[in-house]
Formats: C-alpha cells, sequence, structure tokens
C-alpha cells in the first residue's frame, strides 16, 4: 500500500529535517541553517503560498515534497512549482514519490493553478521514469544566474 499524504506541522520538524538533507546530499549542495529556518516557517505563514508535505508510511515519514504557487504570463490561473520531491532511498519504488507527487497535483486543483511544474537533474534517471508516467516533458532547458 501507497505512503499516506498529508501537509506538515510545526511539530514535524525533526521528521522532517534529516529527508531535508538527504535531499541537499543527493544534489550535492548545502543550504545554510537560516536558510532552512525560514523556509520552515514560510510553510507554516498562512500568508506564504507555500507548503510542505510528507509521506508517511507506518507512522515514519519516508518522503516530503514543497510546492510554491506564482504568477504566470502565459496562464490566468497560478502554477504550482513542485520543488524539492525527496524519498528515502530505502523507501523508493514503493509509490511514495508518486503520491506525493499527486498531492501537490491536488493542491494545484484545490488553489485553481492551471499548471504543475518542476524541475530534476539530467542524470535523474530513476525519477524520470516516474516523471514520464506521469507528467509531460516541456522540451524547455533551463539557464540561471546565480547572484
Amino acid at each position: 500500500m501507497p505512503a499516506t499524504v498529508r501537509q506538515l506541522t510545526p511539530a514535524d520538524r525533526a521528521e522532517w529535517e534529516p529527508l531535508w538533507k538527504g535531499y541537499q546530499t543527493f544534489y550535492k549542495t548545502d543550504i545554510p541553517a537560516s536558510t532552512t529556518d525560514a523556509t520552515w516557517q514560510r510553510f507554516h505563514d498562512p500568508a506564504e503560498p507555500m507548503w510542505a508535505f510528507g509521506a508517511f508510511d507506518d507512522g515514519r515519514m519516508v518522503g516530503i515534497v514543497h510546492a510554491i504557487q506564482h504568477r504566470s504570463t502565459w496562464t490566468v490561473g497560478d502554477y504550482i512549482y513542485l520543488q524539492d520531491l525527496f524519498v528515502d532511498p530505502a523507501t523508493r519504488g514503493t509509490g511514495a514519490g508518486r503520491v506525493l507527487i499527486e498531492r501537490v497535483y491536488a493542491l494545484a486543483k484545490e488553489r485553481g493553478a492551471s499548471r504543475v511544474h518542476w524541475l530534476t537533474h539530467e542524470t535523474n534517471d530513476t525519477a524520470m521514469l516516474l516523471y514520464d508516467r506521469i507528467a509531460d516533458k516541456s522540451g524547455f532547458i533551463q539557464y540561471r544566474k546565480v547572484l
């Protein structure tokens, strides 16, 4: 049976943080503690268009996903950016990633958004096997300038 998903509460931080660190390790990055603290606060501020969800298996958090709502010049409806999807490596292949993505799809429908979008690294072959089944590739290539 796939994991159950719910929105995270401030009391979930101790279980969320190891998964957040695992995500950073996977992408070979180290986000400062001050940024992590600010992000966690934003998830729980009703004025912020950001959400954090956790996937739970037998009461244990096994995956996380974050979502950010933003405007678009291409549609009247906002977009939801699915960010930071991570499932504990020991739990991969159980459907936890899929139910986390589906929860973000549901959030987008609840919020009247017209699109959910996300990025992954070109080497993330395992995740792309799932993504190719439940979403469409846009064909766009990301460019960025870190400031």
